[in-house]
């Protein structure tokens, strides 16, 4: 079958008579909670910071108040009728070769094709090897983690939407990967690692984004621990990503 994603590459006066916003419910005329769908099934490694993911991500949402997020370990949600109500499809901590039906790997490829969003973190890159069109949504395959130790990641695009407001570079401890093709290719990279800072040289792109349809992809290698995800730089990350996956953000 031919690849279907290759082939189609205000707020109210303070007032005191001013009526009580209900919790949860935007303002007249605000737009409406991004929806965020997040899977962490895993067929493969299952990670112990999967738990606080799902607690952070559902955190931010309450927090904002612009999410909407909806934690599951249920692929047979992963489905035309389900993705009709979902603004972003979230892959947190996934791995393996899940097991999609051919319906359902047709029913993602049509929604990011037709304008949804599509966030994967950290083995999300680790996941559906044998699925093409998924390797070209994803940006790149894991090949190794050959640092676990704290080192220094550097924004290469401050300008970004999905990685402003972290400043030039972060140190942290993190279980770096490295990738089986150049991302560079398909995607345009926001994070990279510095190399000197695990005593190397080369270039190890660790964040990017595609447009692909009408739809936008976005990656971030991070994630492995759970001090990753309780990380507020991490988390601003997370919260731009699916901002700008969802339309919101140039």
């Amino acid at each position: 079958m031919r690849s279907a994603l290759l082939a189609c590459l205000t707020a109210a006066c303070s007032s005191p008579n001013a009526p009580t916003q209900q919790q949860g419910v935007p303002p007249l005329g605000a737009s409406p909670p991004i929806r965020v769908l997040m899977l962490t099934a895993t067929a493969a490694f299952r990670h112990d910071s999967i738990p606080t993911a799902r607690q952070v991500m559902t955190t931010l949402a309450v927090q904002t108040g612009d999410l909407s997020v909806t934690p599951t370990e249920d692929v047979a949600e992963l489905n035309t009728a389900r993705l009709a109500n979902v603004d972003v499809l979230m892959f947190g901590l996934t791995s393996g070769e899940l097991p999609l039906d051919a319906a359902q790997k047709s029913a993602i490829v049509a929604f990011v094709n037709g304008g949804g969003g599509f966030v994967g973190i950290h083995s999300a890159a680790d996941t559906l090897y044998e699925w093409p069109d998924y390797g070209r949504l994803i940006g790149a395959y894991f090949k190794e983690h050959p640092w676990t130790q704290e080192a220094v990641v550097s924004v290469e695009d401050r300008s970004h939407p999905a990685s402003a407001d972290v400043g030039a570079s972060i140190r942290l401890l993190e279980e770096f990967y490295t990738f089986r093709t150049d991302p560079r290719t398909l995607a345009h990279v926001l994070l990279t690692l510095d190399p000197s800072s695990v005593q190397t040289q080369g270039d190890f792109p660790l964040a990017w984004t595609q447009t692909i349809g009408r739809g936008r992809s976005y990656y971030n290698a991070l994630g492995h621990f759970p001090q990753t995800w309780n990380d507020s730089r991490f988390q601003t990350m997370l919260k731009n990503a699916v901002r700008w996956a969802a339309g919101r953000t140039g």
